[in-house]
């Protein structure tokens, strides 16, 4: 058998001290109907599990990239940077334009303008298109825009969960194009790094309306989104609500998600205490894709 050097995960591991969770808070869509920003591409050395490291490629040196969020009509300019040694571009979900165009490949040191008008509602992928697409993702540059529906109702917290795989290369090198070929994923993982939320979980109180927007990222698995110990009951999905309170009482129990789909759901805690938020995709629990939320004072 061939020997790998590639990095390996142990899943019983903790952060180190010095370790920061990926803050999983949402903010509200930023005021007025035009959003101008810049994105730089780039590659960088991250922690994705305890003492494994691999060198991802990123959107302002963070894996998932931004969160961009905005509302039906906003037009969003955005201007990538490739600040890399590779080339890298960028796909907007939530854009109509021509794909040879603002989606092309720029060169180490170049720039693009990317502008489009949101026209439709959802949480959106955006992604390096750059060839092979499958290893740019895989390598971590995917982020998600949010388009608010019009009239979201309010809620006492939002969140937003990215599902993704990891195929580690080597220590501090980049993930393994062939694992990604062949779909053997060494982890799946929330916001990037195995396992966060269990080491650091989520808090709110109980009783308190929470809404969990997630997309799964992929490139290649899906989702099946569940808390444990909840019940969601508005679920919206790919730009619909797909259960909302009602005289018919429904309650759902997971949000099912293809690669690049994305939706929210919402739900509250009615005790105090520990909430798995899991893939029921069980084979996946025990690969990283496991977290908490903590409702009120209790011991973790």
């Amino acid at each position: 058998p061939t020997v790998s050097n590639n990095a390996v995960i142990d899943f019983n591991a903790a952060p180190g001290a010095d370790w920061k969770p990926f803050d999983p808070t949402l903010q509200p869509a930023p005021g007025g109907t035009e959003h101008t920003l810049t994105m730089n591409a780039t590659e960088k050395v991250i922690e994705v599990s305890p003492g494994v490291t691999q060198e991802m490629w990123t959107f302002n040196d963070q894996v998932p990239g931004p969160v961009l969020r905005g509302k039906v009509g906003d037009l969003f300019t955005v201007t990538l940077v490739n600040q890399g040694k590779l080339g890298h571009s960028i796909d907007f979900h939530a854009s109509k334009v021509a794909w040879n165009d603002e989606m092309r490949t720029i060169k180490p040191g170049e720039s693009l303008v990317y502008q489009f008008e949101a026209k439709f509602a959802g949480i959106w992928m955006y992604h390096c298109g750059t060839a092979p697409a499958l290893h740019h993702i895989g390598n971590g540059m995917f982020g998600a825009i949010i388009i608010d529906p019009p009239a979201l109702a309010p809620v006492d917290h939002e969140f937003i969960l990215v599902q993704s795989e990891l195929y580690l290369g080597p220590q501090g090198q980049p993930g393994d194009l062939t694992k990604m070929v062949g779909e053997k994923w060494d982890a799946i993982v929330f916001n990037e790094y195995v396992k966060q939320y269990f080491h650091h979980p989520i808090r709110v109180e109980p009783n308190e309306r929470v809404r969990v927007w997630v997309l799964d990222a992929g490139p290649s698995e899906n989702s099946a989104f569940h808390i444990v110990g909840t019940i969601f009951d508005t679920v919206f999905k790919e730009g619909e609500y797909l259960l909302t309170p009602g005289p018919a009482q429904g309650g759902s129990q997971v949000l099912d998600l293809q690669p690049a789909q994305g939706g929210f759901v919402e739900f509250s805690f009615d005790e105090a205490g520990l909430y798995p938020i899991v893939t029921h995709k069980f084979a996946n629990v025990g690969k990283g894709a496991l977290g908490l939320f903590q409702a009120g004072e209790v011991a973790a």
